[in-house]
């Protein structure tokens, strides 16, 4: 078992080369002096993951020269599926930043009709979805991360993106003029706007002061990344399973995407997670609930808690600092809220630098606090979103004995099969320009 996923080969990054809008790729801070100071770089995304990649694109689609700095060094490669789940929403908005992006993902993804849910092994609901009008984004597509992160990075340095690797920051200062950035290394860097897209651990959020408040669940699960055969013997569906019987009563869920299939299993109170995330652990319980030989295919192992946080605010003091994605909010994964709130964030940070440009003044804080209320007013949806969907998936007494009630009277029941259902991902619904989702 290794815990470093092999990607495929056609949706490797390739290397940064110069266009004609901006070079292709400043020099890494391993060829830099240390006292150099840079001249203002435009704008600078802090980031090239996928929502930092959008924002790059969304800012280059509005004329706005753009800089990304990524800590990681150039061609790096992360382990595992990550974000996998791209809905047509999303989607959408990576057509509007260019053209037929989101056609390219939808391309190279995977999406299935047909959701099951079983409680205690018997299928309590089970649902046939049409297949989507021609010309129609289905609701989602399925493909890794590190895959997602290649089409958007082509398409950055078609649009004239410069990137530089190796530049891990250590400080950032704002005032109402611009923000100057330090890295590790010392080089600084000079920029009008910065769009902080550097992930759950962001030094950009803890430099501006913004504060993540919510909570942290107790629970752990562990997930699991596993390649399709090369005659697969999975249906290609989304299965979930309240109190598999092959484990122990622990909760299942299965879902396919690009290449293989992803596996979480919720622990329950008393479960070492390290154990149950060792290579003989995961090789136990996936050999239980999934056919014979995919326990011997698993490419990625991981752990996660139900996480429930959002900063306090979503721009610094100054209003030249814009917080984005798992920067500004942690979800646990169930539900898909982080991408794809991440790319709304990402496009909205865009507009709102873009005006803020074009503005004089004190009317240059405007865009910037609409940005920063709606985004957060849309990850505090999604956050309660989120929370209720725990509720469900770790009940209590009152909320067990009604998933077993309606797990007794599904699926003849069609109310109690579909809450059973839907329960477990959070309310959908839309809360301005956010949608919840649900895989």
């Amino acid at each position: 078992m290794s815990d470093v996923s092999t990607p495929p080969v056609a949706a490797q990054p390739v290397a940064a080369q110069p266009v004609a809008a901006q070079p292709g790729t400043a020099p890494s801070d391993a060829a830099h002096p240390v006292t150099r100071r840079d001249e203002d770089q435009g704008v600078v995304v802090v980031g090239a993951g996928p929502v930092g990649l959008t924002a790059a694109l969304a800012l280059r689609t509005y004329g706005v020269p753009v800089t990304v700095l990524e800590a990681g060094p150039e061609g790096r490669q992360r382990p595992g599926s990550r974000a996998i789940f791209t809905h047509s929403q999303t989607l959408q908005i990576l057509d509007r930043i260019s053209p037929g992006l989101g056609a390219e993902l939808y391309g190279h993804g995977v999406y299935w009709n047909t959701q099951r849910t079983f409680h205690g092994g018997k299928e309590v609901y089970a649902k046939t979805y049409p297949d989507p009008p021609a010309g129609v984004y289905p609701h989602f597509t399925s493909l890794p991360q590190v895959q997602i992160e290649a089409y958007l990075y082509a398409r950055a340095l078609a649009a004239g993106v410069t990137f530089a690797w190796s530049q891990e920051i250590a400080q950032v200062a704002a005032d109402d003029d611009g923000v100057t950035l330090t890295t590790v290394a010392g080089r600084r860097w000079e920029a009008s706007y910065v769009v902080g897209a550097d992930g759950s651990r962001s030094a950009v959020r803890k430099q501006v002061g913004a504060r993540m408040e919510g909570t942290r669940d107790e629970g752990w699960y562990v997930v699991v990344d596993v390649a399709e055969k090369d005659e697969p013997t999975l249906p290609n569906e989304r299965h979930f399973h309240y109190a598999h019987p092959a484990v122990g009563g622990r909760n299942v869920l299965i879902v396919p995407f690009a290449g293989g299939y992803r596996v979480d299993l919720q622990l329950v109170e008393g479960d070492d997670p390290d154990a149950l995330a060792s290579d003989e652990g995961v090789s136990a319980w996936l050999d239980a609930v999934l056919p014979p030989g995919y326990g011997e295919r698993t490419t990625w192992v991981s752990t996660y808690q139900f996480l429930q946080l959002v900063a306090h605010d979503f721009a610094d003091p100054h209003r030249r600092v814009l917080l984005v994605g798992e920067a500004a909010h942690l979800f646990a994964p169930f539900g898909a809220r982080g991408l794809n709130s991440g790319v709304p964030d990402a496009e909205a940070a865009a507009i709102a630098i873009a005006a803020a440009t074009r503005a004089a003044g004190a009317a240059a804080r405007t865009p910037v606090e609409a940005f920063a209320l709606a985004r957060r007013s849309a990850a505090l949806f999604n956050r309660d979103a989120a929370g209720e969907a725990l509720a469900h998936l770790r009940p209590d007494e009152q909320t067990a004995a009604r998933v077993l009630a309606a797990a007794e009277r599904a699926p003849g029941d069609a109310e109690a099969s579909v809450w059973l259902e839907k329960a477990p991902y959070g309310p959908r619904g839309v809360h301005r320009a956010e949608t919840v989702y649900r895989y």
